[in-house]
């Protein structure tokens, strides 16, 4: 099937606000596309056709109006199933709310839909965003675009695969843990997560309320740039949004490098696969080309991270699902009495790797072992947060892995818990930072599979962090055309 377009978001957006391309068109030729490719990827949990086109009519009679739909007029988005969306299903891939349609979109959807975007259908993921492969998925994994065989990530792996294989030009998920950036890096597309409270979390079913970020994935770092300014900016609807404008992400994307200090964390790269290691290396060494200055640095404090990570979110996860009780909505088991009724419902409701993180997080907030877990991971985290602090005072980014490997096979991980959560190492640490941090493809693995080059940069700094990434694409784009020249002679 070919694809719905390898166009750009931003290029697709001008045509259709100039007049020379429908939004209509646009939407039908994505439909075609999952119509076509999504039975044998299954990205998409539920595509909203109808829905779909209906709203790219009011982009074109909004056209035909001499009125301005919005920068992101026509555009087709696909939307990870745990963003609320009015009377569309969202089910966070669990039993447990099968059926639910929220009365209600998140403050991102009703962004993007005042910017003339277009939501195609919701996609799939782990339940609950628990995971690094969409394997936790009450309805089955998702393929990756290039080897089915293989996962694309997780736990917004159906966003990363339905923009990795064209069938929608953007997408929408959520990082926690690294959840947009891994997949964007094992499907070879864009991906970021922005500050701490630059993109509001309203709609968003929470997961770890304090490690919860809403990011774009896209096929170019512009177009990703363009996606991030239309969902940022002040929500009063989060307590936790702040109050300033969305960042300029897309501001200097030509700017270069020149000057700009960066750093290689060793702790990022040392411990990737030798495939991985290399391409990051090519990667600080086509900066310093273009004018950085690229040193060497250790972060001690980011070894600490995931053994971290796995208390506080865990814990957190157990609070935010003590909502799901079989009384208000979702999934309900009948029993004798309540507390059977709750007990069954939440078995019957929730997988197994959500209910390991209830149980753990459960355990770490307990009486007697609040202050042993729980409290010291949060100690924890203050040392990292510090750290990076001090990094920051002489360097402008840093740079590492996003993924230790490239996309491993279906069913290789899901019996050993702890070597899937390896998968989340080297971008856990923003997570529990707060800080921005983008995945930019740059080329492949020795099993031809993509390879993911993180960015990362101080709270609030996503205009230099998304300057460096587009010098990466840059990058990335002369040494694939400088191979395609070698295959060539």
């Amino acid at each position: 099937m070919t694809p719905a377009s390898d166009e750009s978001a931003l290029a697709l957006a001008e045509a259709v606000r100039g007049g020379e391309r429908t939004a209509r068109s646009a939407v039908d030729a994505a439909l075609e596309a999952i119509a076509g490719r999504d039975p044998e990827l299954h990205a998409f949990l539920h595509v909203a056709a109808d829905e779909a086109r209906a709203s790219a009519d009011l982009v074109d009679e909004t056209v035909r109006t001499g009125m301005d739909p919005g920068p992101l007029a026509g555009v087709p988005i696909a939307l990870k199933d745990n963003l609320c969306t009015r009377g569309i299903p969202t089910t966070c891939a669990s039993r447990i709310l099968e059926g639910w349609r929220p009365p209600y979109d998140a403050t991102v959807v009703r962004r993007l839909r005042d910017a003339g975007a277009v939501v195609v259908g919701k996609t799939n993921l782990d339940e609950f965003a628990m995971g690094s492969s969409t394997e936790n998925s009450c309805a089955g994994p998702t393929h990756h675009p290039l080897d089915p065989s293989r996962v694309p990530g997780g736990s917004s792996g159906g966003s990363a695969a339905a923009v990795a294989a064209a069938l929608v030009p953007l997408g929408l998920g959520s990082d926690t843990g690294g959840s947009v950036r891994q997949p964007a890096a094992l499907c070879g597309v864009v991906g970021m997560k922005p500050t701490y409270g630059v993109v509001s979390r309203y709609g968003l079913v929470a997961f770890a309320s304090s490690l919860d970020q809403i990011g774009p994935f896209a096929r170019s770092v512009a177009d990703a740039a363009l996606l991030l300014e239309v969902i940022a900016g002040h929500d009063p609807m989060d307590s936790t949004s702040l109050d300033r404008p969305a960042p300029k992400a897309g501001r200097s994307l030509e700017a270069g490098v020149d000057g700009l200090r960066v750093g290689v964390c060793d702790e990022l790269v040392d411990d990737t696969a030798p495939d991985v290691c290399r391409r990051v290396r090519e990667a600080a060494e086509d900066l310093a080309k273009a004018g950085a200055l690229v040193e060497e640095v250790s972060v001690p404090e980011i070894r600490l991270g995931l053994s971290a990570y796995y208390l506080i979110a865990p814990a957190e996860a157990s609070s935010n699902l003590a909502r799901y009780d079989g009384v208000r909505y979702g999934l309900r088991v009948d029993a004798p009495d309540v507390s059977a009724m709750n007990t069954a419902t939440r078995t019957a409701g929730f997988g197994p790797e959500v209910k390991r993180r209830i149980m753990l997080g459960t355990y770490a907030l307990s009486a007697g072992y609040y202050d042993a877990y729980y409290g010291k991971a949060q100690r924890v985290r203050t040392l990292l947060i510090r750290a990076f602090d001090r990094v920051y005072e002489h360097l402008d980014v840093l740079l590492g892995a996003t993924a230790p490997t490239t996309a491993f096979a279906i069913g290789e991980r899901v019996a050993d818990p702890l070597t899937m959560y390896m998968s989340d190492v080297c971008t856990i640490p923003s997570n529990l930072s707060g800080h921005p941090a983008m995945s930019v493809p740059f080329g492949v693995g020795d099993d031809g599979l993509p390879v993911g080059v993180q960015v990362l940069a101080p709270a609030l700094c996503e205009e230099r962090m998304f300057q460096v990434a587009a010098a990466l694409e840059r990058a990335a784009a002369a040494r694939a055309g400088a191979t395609d020249k070698e295959g060539a002679r």
